[in-house]
């Protein structure tokens, strides 16, 4: 529970990943907002504040999630906000141009609390694409407040802060449409309800049907979280004797409760995409499902992924090479103006050495390897996001990773630690099974990341061995690589050289490659 101000309301924004939930979160409250991390979790939280007539808004940006049956450290924070935070409203940002996939989440939530405002974003998006939502007939069947936007721009957001401001002030009475079940599934609920209605009446008739529904998913973590928020007892000996009768069926017919629950939602969703999208092109989904089946086959997904990633790499690779070696010339020459102003101003040469040889050249030198890489990898690697192929790599190598005990979506997390291992790590978040996730975290750190390559690929140029005698060693360095550029000017000074001489007498040999000087 929330402390609230005078004329001061909390509006919950929620919304899948990627639907520009945190763009309408920013065009809203602009520079008034604070950002930190929720209670006792490392995922970030952000809130700000909106002004609008005589009432003081304050929205707090839930995580992006597909759902809230709690699985995801994001779902189980955007359920408990919702749920127990007691905000005034709940903005639900959906996608205009994947409406069906979108209301999954937004009938959830209409499960829990009926003050829901419908946010359709990316409504340009949708026009490139052909399709048209019919908003009024959307508003009718769900029975609450729809709005379209674009969070670009500005001016499409008064309509959405006009209605913050009606339900909060009670000027809208509606009623949302509940998803109905399959008639099995209704029975249940409403025994359920009956039981707890004779023990707790503090409970609404929504929250009432919520809890029960929890009840028949079986989910340990949100009945707790229920009984310590509400100060009930769902473990009363009529609900475990009829959960235990549940469970048996589901036993025998091998399906469980919970996904004919989720099948319900999906149907409805598609019902109402149904309804209320129409598509200039008729086949566009029926072209997507032909790429999907193409780019997911046993025959033809997996090469497809791994061309992908091959060219990736050897755009990343090879592209790095030139402005690595820019970077290169630039910090090369600036070392030089630095070292000819510190001899110039008589600077001690213990200071030349840790300002220059030390800090200076150790900064540039990770600048000038790591960072071209990087900025060419991540942005390719959005790309693929952004297309949406990165769920069907983790599709189509789940079978394989489930061999090993993990989660397909660790395939991501490690494809993204090529690039950096602490964005690979960060990004395990994503695996649901806090086994799984643990077992990513501590594999991805093996994951030969953008540094890891750079450094082993030198390494690996040295080259250690003795002659018949044991007594020289042999050392290869590639100073054809831009990592080695700095080395390569090194050999050409007469101080390396007098360092070649001294070793030879003491039996060791150094050859460097592709360098005539030596």
């Amino acid at each position: 529970m929330q402390k609230r101000e005078k004329d001061k309301y909390i509006i919950a924004l929620a919304g899948n990943p990627n639907v520009g939930k945190s763009t309408i979160f920013n065009s809203l409250t602009g520079m008034h907002q604070h950002t930190g991390n929720w209670p006792g979790k490392t995922v970030a939280n952000a809130t700000g504040t909106v002004e609008y007539r005589d009432a003081r808004f304050e929205l707090v940006d839930i995580p992006g999630t597909y759902s809230i049956m709690s699985n995801s450290e994001e779902e189980e924070i955007a359920r408990n906000y919702i749920c127990f935070g007691n905000p005034d409203a709940t903005i639900v940002v959906l996608d205009a141009t994947n409406i069906e996939k979108n209301l999954n989440l937004l009938l959830q939530i209409l499960e829990i609390t009926n003050n829901v405002i419908v946010c359709v974003n990316l409504l340009d998006e949708a026009k490139k694409k052909g399709i048209e939502i019919d908003f009024k007939r959307l508003e009718e069947i769900l029975g609450i407040p729809v709005v379209g936007t674009i969070a670009q721009k500005k001016r499409t957001l008064a309509k959405l802060k006009e209605e913050i401001y009606n339900i909060t002030k009670k000027k809208i009475e509606k009623e949302e449409n509940i998803v109905e079940y399959d008639e099995e599934i209704e029975d249940y609920i409403k025994k359920i309800e009956n039981i707890l209605k004779k023990s707790y009446n503090n409970l609404n008739k929504k929250m009432l049907r919520w809890v029960s529904l929890k009840i028949l998913e079986g989910n340990k973590k949100i009945i707790e979280k229920i009984n310590q928020e509400f100060e009930i007892n769902l473990n009363l000996q009529e609900i475990s004797d009829l959960v235990d009768k549940i469970r048996e069926k589901e036993k025998k017919r091998n399906k469980k409760l919970k996904e004919k629950i989720v099948e319900n939602i999906i149907k409805k969703a598609e019902e109402i995409s149904k309804e209320v999208c129409t598509y200039k092109d008729k086949e566009y989904y029926q072209k997507q499902r032909k790429i999907d089946k193409v780019l997911t086959s046993k025959k033809w997904g997996i090469p497809i992924m791994l061309m992908f990633l091959a060219l990736i790499f050897w755009i990343t690779i090879v592209g790095a090479n030139y402005p690595s070696q820019a970077l290169f010339n630039l910090f090369g020459w600036l070392q030089e103006k630095i070292l000819y102003g510190l001899n110039y101003i008589n600077c001690p040469s213990w200071i030349v050495d840790l300002l220059v040889n030390g800090i200076y050249q150790t900064l540039t030198w990770v600048i000038s390897v790591m960072l071209p890489p990087m900025a060419i990898f991540f942005p390719l690697f959005t790309f693929l996001e952004d297309l949406g192929y990165l769920p069907r790599i983790a599709f189509n190598m789940d079978g394989f990773f489930k061999k090993a005990c993990c989660s397909g979506k660790q395939m991501i997390t490690m494809c993204m630690g090529f690039g950096c291992n602490a964005c690979g790590v960060t990004g395990c978040r994503i695996i649901d099974s806090p086994r799984e996730r643990l077992i990513a975290i501590l594999t991805n750190n093996l994951v030969p990341c953008n540094r890891k390559i750079s450094i082993s690929n030198n390494n690996s140029q040295y080259i250690y061995s003795g002659n018949n005698a044991g007594n020289r060693s042999l050392f290869f360095i590639n100073t054809n690589s831009s990592s080695s550029n700095y080395f390569r000017n090194i050999c050409k000074s007469n101080n390396f050289k007098n360092t070649i001489k001294n070793n030879i007498k003491r039996n060791a040999i150094i050859i460097c490659t592709r360098t005539s000087t030596i």
